[in-house]
């Protein structure tokens, strides 16, 4: 077996027919299936982790996430169907468990389901049983099973319930069941006509209702199991863009009209607002639930045109297959037909309802069709593959991205990238064309009349290419676009070639297993190899290029050196499609039409030694390997493009001779660089402006903010004198108030020891009326209970009568009619072999009658045929007694199926009686919570005591308080006095630096307008002996052509010598060469001394700034934090002064309250309790807003520390 081998990395690519193909994990991350695997991608970070499939698998059939987002069910097709759940949290995504069906033969599971709980899993096989498993899958246990439908009415879709995990629907082409787990078994519990109704999909909404969609565009409800609305929506033309209304019909009225659109709704999604469902091709609608059986539909969101293709939109043949929508409700993402993922964010939807929402590329386009060709370069870390899809897509398998992409009207059968990732060739039906890349666009500048290529490469050189019609190889230059070789050879069709190093030598194969080695400068076949019982798919060579690899329909491995076949590496039952060398010449990479990777170690052995890796899910069409040896790219019949890692052993990756040094240069257009250098000016200028604007704003913000703060510092002083006239009177009113507070508390307290001792009295005389109360309660309890146990008994004895009694009636039904049935089948057999015997007799007579006289022949076949008719007519009474016994029996199952019911329905009669027992005690439990009440307000009444006696100490803290509060604000006054002064002095430094800085500017700019003169004038300088340089190349060209001619080689190079260099002492050299010799050498000079001052100059004006940039905003940040401070102190002092106010009323309304009570002097008894809560209430009051005015103190005294 090989050290080596290839691990996936990352794919680019969406596998279509996999039911509930995506959904999401986290906010950021989705789960799909690609390849022969699933893949947990992460949209920010572009990373994937892989859940490879089983070795013995087809395919994958269908997906499923748990509610808590930590499972995978993954369902596989293969000779027998498993599902296979995956832990999500686990780094590396280990196996939890695998179920099988169990006793039921299946090859697949069309759909799979969680519960809401997560304990449950169910799954749906596939033709011709169409059975539906229930799992409690941790414990790998089936739990029921039962048969959903036919093979006529296939089954799309299963779900459990998200209010009861025993509870789950089925639909499909004529079936919509209902089904509930109960007592092991899988109920039906709804029996709805759905004949007429192919149902795609469903979706659970709130109340337990089902909304499901039909191949005819019609959106059904479902409840209990019944359909009985539909949700419609109005025409277009009727409906405004803010507000579509939907009507909700009943199913009678509804099926009178036809659908509005013809569209299938392939796809239903269910949220907390309402459900998302697809309307037609690329197009899906969000309907929010407003009232009662009611639905508006709020957006409509559809799939982009496309700018790169010549379709109109993207959307035109592409259906949405399925929905997902990320655990925050945030974004909702979609994968259609065509293999494409896309998403939209949702929360903006409630934002900008004006605009018009479209679905966005989750990473970018994926192909939609089987890719049929591959080819990487050696400069650049780029892949080109095209697809029967007509599209050519061009990757970076470094930063797993898509640099360019572009739709063609024609299929594209082959691809091959230049070694500089300048250019790319690619063969399509009519003709083969050779590209530009630029920076975002591929461009045709060559075409070449090569009709259906389905094979082209660059030499490893560049200079020349190759490109396969049919049975004949072309080889092009590169340089002049001329067809140098026509290699003919092949009698059948050639499927692959490839390049030696050196460029020297070509090898091909072909359907006619021929493997044939070209000479690239005769064009002459330097060996030949062939078989005519295999037709070769690869061929590659090997690390010395003497010998060559092939691969083809024999399932064997073949290399072949000098037309020989070396060696033979047998294979199983898959065969190899294609194959691929590295170039350290130690592994060969072949791939499989299972979509197996094989890596074989080199030399080839002569058994079956691999290491064998699933990867794709169809045939593997190329395979390459990078310069480094570090990545192997493959693509496949499944659209998908698979970029594995080579590592050893120890899950190193292996270390390459060659070092590759990636370029970054990219081609483009003189106009696309001269329009951006107007948008760069044009921007600048519109910088300049907007700077002077941003200026002329602050300088206007600066003095409204002066003026205002004149006015609130006026203001505020003339609050303060205020204040402090207000602080005076209040001082005096306190004493006075706390000698009369004085004397009144002691009164109150004389008081209340009263009133205490009344309560007491009052309330132990009714804790004993209550009492005796609860005593009666409970004795009239005690004889409730006995009665309802006696009734119970009673009850429950005559059931059992009942039922022993129907018992005992039904089983001598039941033995009469099985006596009844053992009789007739008695009867039948009978008379079956009586008819056995007399058909036996009959032939014996016959053959002796036969043999005895054959003249009496035709008289004795009429009278033998007219008593076969008579027995043929007593055996079909005979069948038809039989079936009127079958009936009868049918009959006696159906009463029997009665007494069943009847007996579940008296179950259900005991199960009410228990709930009446419970209910009954739930009424003593509230007597008890009634007396518990009592006690606690009792309690209450002394913990209010306690607090009027706290009272005293409040009203001393509050006059010490007072005097605090006017030191403070005193200190304050000052404070923003000094803050004021310091930012007059930051405005004036603030004007004086932007003044310097305005002048700097003009200086540079006069400078540098000067030196671009200057350099424009060099430039051409440099143009001229450009030119002079390229006539000098042309001249060299055409002596190259002589090469083999040394003569005429001799005569162009002196007549090239005499043209471009000539003598020092001839009239021919000018006194103007000289000059402008000397002159270039200066100019020169000249420019390099400016580029470095210009340099110079530039970055010390980018330092100065900077530097005027960041002490402007630190200024500018400084300003909005004191304006903010001076703000939020303005209002703390307004709620200051509303505060101060409220205690100044409080206080004068506790000063009128007190004279009137001095004025009054009531009796002590004749108070009532109202007048004593009412005067606690008020004191805690006052307390309340006392308490407050130390936290603000405090609060104030830490804005000013600040």
């Amino acid at each position: 077996m090989s050290s080596i081998s290839a691990q996936a990395h990352f794919i680019l690519g969406l596998r279509t027919g996999v039911s509930n193909n995506l959904n999401f994990i986290d906010e950021h991350t989705l789960v799909y299936a690609t390849g022969s695997s699933c893949v947990c991608l992460n949209t920010v970070q572009r990373f994937q982790r892989f859940f490879p499939g089983s070795e013995k698998s087809r395919s994958v059939r269908a997906l499923a996430v748990s509610a808590s987002h930590r499972f995978l069910a993954v369902s596989e097709c293969g000779e027998s169907a498993c599902i296979t759940v995956f832990d999500l949290q686990h780094e590396q995504g280990r196996k939890k468990k695998v179920l099988s069906a169990g006793d039921i033969h299946a090859q697949e599971f069309v759909c799979i389901a969680f519960s809401h709980d997560s304990k449950y899993l169910i799954g749906q096989t596939g033709a011709p049983e169409w059975m539906l498993v229930f799992w409690l899958w941790e414990k790998n246990k089936v739990l029921a099973s039962v048969k959903t439908t036919t093979s006529s009415n296939p089954v799309n879709q299963v779900s459990f319930s998200p209010h009861n995990s025993t509870q789950l629907c089925v639909s499909g082409s004529g079936v919509f069941k209902l089904l509930r787990l109960s007592e092991g078994v899988l109920k039906q519990t709804s029996t709805a006509r759905v004949e007429n109704f192919n149902f795609l999909c469903h979706a659970w909404v709130p109340e337990d209702r089902l909304i499901a969609g039909t191949d005819t565009g019609r959106l059904l409800v479902s409840e209990s199991g019944d359909i009985r609305k539909e949700i419609r929506m109005m025409s277009k033309e009727g409906q405004s863009q803010a507000d579509r209304q939907v009507k909700v019909m009943r199913l009678k009225e509804a099926e009178v009209v036809e659908s509005l659109s013809a569209c299938p709704i392939t796809a239903v999604f269910s949220y907390s607002k309402g459900f998302v469902c697809s309307t037609g091709p690329g197009t899906a609608c969000l309907f929010e639930k407003m009232e009662q059986d009611s639905y508006r539909r709020s957006r409509e969101i559809q799939i982009p045109p496309d700018p790169q293709g010549d379709q109109l939109t993207l959307a035109d043949g592409q259906e949405i297959q399925s929905m997902c929508m990320s655990p925050a409700e945030e974004t909702l993402a979609i994968s259609t037909t065509r293999g494409q993922l896309f998403s939209v964010n949702v929360s903006s939807a409630d934002m900008n309802k004006e605009q018009k929402l479209h679905f966005d590329f989750v990473c970018q386009p994926f192909h939609s069709s089987p890719i049929t060709g591959l080819s990487i370069c050696f400069r650049k870390p780029l892949v080109a593959t095209c697809s029967l899809d007509r599209s050519v897509h061009i990757w970076n398998y470094e930063t797993k991205e898509l640099d360019l992409y572009k739709q063609f009207q024609e299929e594209a059968h082959s691809v091959a990238l230049h070694p500089t990732g300048f250019f790319v060739l690619v063969g399509f039906s009519d003709k083969l064309r050779l590209m530009n890349l630029l920076v975002d666009d591929i461009r045709v500048f060559q075409e070449f009349t090569v009709r259906s290529c389905r094979e082209c490469a660059f030499s490893h050189g560049g200079h020349m290419f190759a490109a396969v019609s049919g049975n004949m190889i072309h080889v092009y230059s590169f340089i002049s676009c001329e067809n140098v070789l026509n290699l003919k050879g092949h009698s059948g069709k050639v499927r692959s070639i490839e390049w030696s190093v050196d460029d020297s030598r070509l090898v091909s194969c072909g359907m006619d297993g021929a493997v044939y080695e070209w000479n690239t400068q005769t064009g002459k076949r330097e060996s030949e190899s062939v078989l005519e019982s295999c037709s070769f798919t690869g061929v590659a060579f090997s690390l010395d290029y003497k010998s060559a690899l092939a691969v083809g329909s024999d399932l064997t491995l073949k290399e072949v050196q000098d037309g020989q076949v070396l060696r033979v590496v047998p294979a199983d039952q898959d065969a190899h499609t294609a194959i691929a060398v590295s170039h350290s010449g130690r592994v060969v990479f072949t791939g499989t039409s299972s979509g197996a990777i094989r890596a074989i170690k080199y030399p080839l052995p002569s058994q079956r030694d691999w290491f064998q890796q699933r990867a794709h899910s169809g045939a593997i069409t190329k395979m390459v390997i990078t310069y480094d040896d570090q990545f192997l790219l493959s693509v496949a019949e499944d659209n998908c493009l698979l970029v594995s890692k080579i590592i050893d052993k120890d899950g190193r990756g292996l270390k390459s001779n060659r070092q590759v040094v990636h370029a970054e240069e990219i081609l483009v257009t003189k106009l696309e660089l001269e329009e951006k250098n107007q948008s760069m000016m044009a921007l600048k200028m519109r910088l300049e402006e907007l700077q002077m604007e941003h200026e002329y704003r602050l300088r206007l913000k600066d003095v409204n903010y002066n003026e205002k703060i004149k006015e609130l510092s006026e203001k505020f002083q003339q609050e303060i004198k205020s204040l402090k006239t207000t602080q005076q009177v209040m001082t005096v009113e306190v004493e006075t108030c706390k000698r009369e507070s004085e004397k009144n508390s002691a009164e109150l307290a004389k008081k209340h020891v009263k009133q205490l001792k009344d309560l007491e009295r009052s309330f132990n005389q009714k804790l004993i009326l209550e009492h005796e109360k609860f005593q009666d309660l409970q004795e009239k309890l005690k004889k409730t209970e006995e009665d309802h146990k006696k009734q119970l008994r009673s009850a429950e004895q005559s059931k059992v009568q009942a039922l022993e009694e129907a018992t005992h009636m039904y089983e001598a039904k039941l033995q009469e009619k099985t006596q009844l049935l053992a009789q007739s089948q008695q009867e039948a057999q009978l008379k079956i072999s009586v008819l056995n015997e007399v058909i036996k007799q009959m032939e014996e007579d016959e053959e002796l009658k036969l043999n005895a006289v054959q003249i009496k022949y035709e008289k004795k076949l009429q009278s033998e045929k007219e008593i076969n008719l008579n027995l043929k007519g007593k055996t079909d009474d005979v069948k038809h007694e039989i079936r009127c016994l079958q009936a009868q029996v049918r009959d006696q199952s159906a009463d029997t199926h009665k007494l069943q019911q009847e007996r579940q329905s008296l179950r259900d009669l005991i199960t009410a009686l228990e709930g009446d027992i419970q209910e009954l005690n739930m009424q003593i439990f509230g007597h008890k919570q009634t007396i518990e009440n009592k006690d606690i307000t009792i309690s209450d009444l002394k913990g209010k005591i306690q607090q009027l006696e706290k009272l005293k100490f409040i009203y001393e803290f509050q006059l010490n308080e007072f005097r605090k509060q006017t030191e403070t604000q005193k200190e304050e006054i000052k404070e923003q006095r000094e803050m004021i002064t310091t930012l007059k002095d930051d405005l004036q430094q603030m004007d004086k630096s932007s003044s310097q800085l305005k002048l700097s500017n003009s200086d540079l700019r006069l400078k540098l307008k000067a030196k671009d003169k200057e350099i424009f004038k060099n430039l051409q300088k440099v143009k001229n002996l450009e030119l002079r340089l390229t006539r000098i190349r042309s001249d060299l060209h055409t002596c190259v052509g002589y090469i083999q001619e040394p003569r005429k080689l001799k005569e162009s190079i002196k007549i090239l010598y005499a043209h471009h260099v000539p003598e020092p002492g001839s009239v021919e050299r000018d006194s103007e060469d000289v000059e402008e010799e000397e002159d270039e050498d200066d100019v020169q000079m000249t420019l390099t001394v400016q580029r470095d001052q210009l340099e110079k100059t530039v970055d010390s004006l980018k330092m100065k700034l900077d530097n005027s940039d960041a002490e402007h905003n630190k200024v500018y940040e400084r300003m909005k934090k004191e304006k903010a401070a001076m703000i939020t102190e303005n209002n703390q002092l307004r709620k200051e002064l509303l505060l101060i106010r409220t205690q100044v009323k409080d206080y004068r309304n506790e000063l009128a309250w007190l004279k009137w009570s001095k004025n009054s002097r009531p009796q002590e008894h004749g108070r009532t309790e109202a007048d004593m809560q009412k005067s606690t209430k008020r004191s805690q009051q006052s307390g309340s807003t006392t308490a407050v005015l130390p936290k603000l103190d405090l609060q104030r005294s830490q804005l000013t520390l600040k």
